[in-house]
Order: C-alpha cells, then sequence, then structure tokens
C-alpha cells in the first residue's frame, strides 16, 4: 500500500468518525421520535379503531412507511447526495407528528394512519444514517462507525419514553396530543443538526446501472444471508414489541410500566453498539449473528413463561440484545457485498427487502393477538429465527470448504 493510499484511507477514517458521531445524535433524537409512535400507536390505536383487530395498525402505518420509503430515499441519496436525502426526511418527521397530533384533537384514526405512515418515512431516512457512516470508512472501521451510529439509539430509549411519560396529559383531554407535537420538534432539531454532516456527493456511476448488475449482488449467498439475517431479526423484534404494550395492558399493568418496559427495551436494543463493533472484529460477524438470535429466542421463550412485569421486563430487554448483536452484523456484512459505486443501490434493495418483511410483522401482530393471544406472537419467532440460522450455518460450512488448508 502507498503512502498515498494510507492518507486517503486514514482521512476517510477521520471524515467517519466526524459523521458518525454526529449522525449518532441525530439517531438518538430521531430514533426517540419513533419510539413514541411505537409506545402510543397501539393505545391510541386501540381508542381510535373502528375495531380492536386494527389497534395496532398505527404501527404498521410507521412499518409500511418505513418499507416504502427505502428506495426512494436510497434514489435520493443517489441523486443528490445523503444530507438532502435526510432533510426530506425531516420534512415528513415533523409532518408526522403534525399530523398524528390534529388525529388526537379530531378522534381521526385515518388521519392517524397518515401521521404515522409519515413517520415511518421519516424513519426510512433515519435508518439509512448507519450505513452514511460507513460511506467513507475503511473495511477495518465500517462496524464501529455502524457500531457508533446505532449507540446513538441507547438516547433513543430515553428520549422517547420520556417524552411520552411527560407529555402524555399535558394536553387534556386529548391523550397523547403534547407528545405528538413534541415529537415535531424533535424532528425539526434534528434537520438543524444535519446541516453539518459533511458526505462526498456520489458519483454518477452510481446509479442503478452503476457496477455489477443488481441481481448479481443479491445472488450471492452472502448478500442472502446478510438480508435474510436482518430481515428476521428486525421482524422478529417488530412483531413481538408491537403487541407487547397492548399485552401489558390486558394483563391489568399500567400505561406507564408498558412505557417504561420499551424504554429498557429501546436501551437494550442500542446500548451494546458501544462493544458491539469490537466484538464483531474480535469474534467474526457470523458469532456475533447467532449470539443475537439465540437471544432472541430466548425472549420468545421468557415471554411465553409467564405474564408479570418481570416476564414482560426481562423478556424485552433480551429481545432488544438479540436484535443488536444480529443486526449489526448483517448490516455490517451488507456492506461487504457492493463496492463503492454499487453501495446506494444495494443499500437501499437490503433496507426494502428487511423493511418489508417488518411491515408484513407489524400488520400481523396485532389480529394475530386478538385472534390467537401472546403466546401465539412469540410462537412465531422459532420457525423464522431457525431460516436465519440455517442460512447462517450453510455460509459457515461453504467458508469452511473452500478456506486453504
Amino acid at each position: 500500500m502507498t503512502t498515498a493510499t494510507v492518507d486517503s484511507v486514514a482521512e476517510g477514517d477521520r471524515l467517519a468518525r466526524r459523521n458518525a458521531r454526529l449522525l449518532a445524535v441525530c439517531q438518538a433524537l430521531a430514533g426517540g421520535n419513533s419510539t413514541v409512535t411505537i409506545t402510543t400507536g397501539g393505545i391510541i390505536g386501540a381508542m381510535l379503531a373502528p375495531e380492536k383487530g386494527l389497534a395496532t395498525l398505527p404501527i404498521s402505518a410507521l412499518v409500511f412507511g418505513m418499507w416504502v420509503g427505502t428506495l426512494p430515499i436510497g434514489y435520493l441519496a443517489r441523486t443528490y447526495g445523503r444530507r438532502a436525502a435526510f432533510q426530506v426526511g425531516t420534512v415528513l418527521g415533523i409532518s408526522g407528528g403534525l399530523l398524528s397530533m390534529l388525529a388526537v384533537l379530531r378522534g381521526s384514526f385515518g388521519l392517524l394512519l397518515v401521521g404515522t405512515f409519515c413517520n415511518g418515512l421519516y424513519a426510512a431516512a433515519h435508518q439509512a444514517y448507519r450505513f452514511a457512516a460507513a460511506d467513507t470508512a475503511s473495511d477495518a472501521f465500517k462496524p464501529k462507525a455502524v457500531s457508533w451510529v446505532m449507540a446513538g439509539g441507547v438516547f433513543a430509549g430515553v428520549v422517547g419514553p420520556q417524552l411520552v411519560i411527560w407529555t402524555k396529559d399535558l394536553w387534556q383531554p386529548y391523550l397523547f396530543a403534547a407528545t405528538y407535537l413534541g415529537q415535531a420538534g424533535v424532528a425539526l432539531l434534528v434537520g438543524g443538526l444535519l446541516t453539518g454532516l459533511r458526505i462526498p456527493r456520489p458519483p454518477r456511476a452510481t446509479g442503478l446501472n452503476g457496477g455489477r448488475p443488481l441481481i448479481e449482488i443479491i445472488s450471492t449467498l452472502r448478500f442472502i444471508t446478510a438480508a435474510v439475517a436482518g430481515a428476521a431479526s428486525y421482524a422478529m423484534m417488530n412483531l413481538v414489541m408491537t403487541s407487547a404494550p397492548l399485552a401489558m395492558v390486558a394483563c391489568d399493568h399500567s400505561i406507564t410500566d408498558a412505557t417504561l418496559g420499551l424504554q429498557w427495551h429501546v436501551l437494550a436494543m442500542y446500548a451494546p453498539s458501544f462493544f458491539t463493533g469490537a466484538l464483531a472484529a474480535r469474534f467474526g460477524l457470523m458469532r456475533v449473528m447467532v449470539a443475537g438470535f439465540f437471544m432472541t429466542l430466548l425472549s420468545a421463550v421468557v415471554f411465553m413463561t409467564g405474564l408479570s412485569l418481570a416476564h414482560f421486563w426481562i423478556a424485552l430487554i433480551l429481545l432488544g440484545l438479540g436484535w443488536n448483536l444480529s443486526f449489526i452484523a448483517a448490516t455490517t456484512l451488507v456492506t461487504q457485498c457492493h463496492t463503492g459505486v454499487e453501495r446506494n443501490k444495494v443499500q437501499a434493495f437490503n433496507d426494502f427487502l428487511v423493511f418489508g418483511s417488518m411491515a408484513v410483522a407489524s400488520f400481523s401482530s396485532g389480529n394475530v393477538l386478538a385472534h390467537y393471544g401472546w403466546q401465539a406472537v412469540n410462537a412465531i419467532v422459532f420457525p423464522v429465527v431457525g431460516v436465519a440460522l440455517v442460512l447462517i450455518g450453510i455460509r459457515a460450512l461453504r467458508e469452511r470448504r473452500i478456506r486453504p488448508a
């Protein structure tokens, strides 16, 4: 490696560190925005929905927005740059909070769905923060850059629930109206911070025809493993998390208990990010991914063995920990599937698959809970995670066979 190359790598990592720190702060605030919708959506949905089975539809609208928004956000990032794409997300986040507030004031379930859908589009933008941090990073620094941004979610686990707890009753008699107004304010603050983001504009070759054909990239075992692992970890986490607040309230736990349970869950989702990158570097992505999936399975076991507050909180923490390990490892594996000119189209397609699976899980969650019960919600986790573990095993066996003696 020449001196010029070493200097270029070092400069890229310095910029990646700067962007990762900024994006970690933005993730803390923007992630709190999503946590507000997840915490309140099922509860306010049960109050406004025409039937019980539709109670979690606002959360499903959030996830559907995340899914629908992935490809447009990727297109905007390719065409106009990351910062422009993220600021479009900011406008949608502000709109989502204001529309949700108006929905509560008017008692409109339909308007609530529109508001949470806008919040989902916003989430599609801030979910891409993790990839943006790795844009200029070297292969060695990429896992840490991703982890740093995800670590911002630790504070999202405090910002969102505390915003709900402190504001839920401020605008009497409209439960959560002030919360959604605060949600819009948080999105506005993130927009201001994003003006400091510095990522080079992609060359024209990063369009859909840049690099290898997409079908060639996504047909590789590495990408399939990464995409399935990412989809399984996020979809199963979302399936259980969406129903958890409703299940807790149905078991005579208070809204505050449910909100604090979600806070511990979100903290567990992001707190390990401070060292997940280092774990992946030391033990390998596949081992970290497997460890995460076993924690997810253990959370389902705990959920199914009792309905006390301790059972809910412990299982939610395990669910968050499992998601962190498996999803960060899957995200990092995606960044190893493409070259620089291919990154936006591959990352956008990966998120399209991940959030599409989340949408299916979220839409199913309320109906499964309403018609089959809490045990059935958790039972679904086992076969889905099993498929991901089988793929990881196949890839490990293939790598062992081709590895030189």
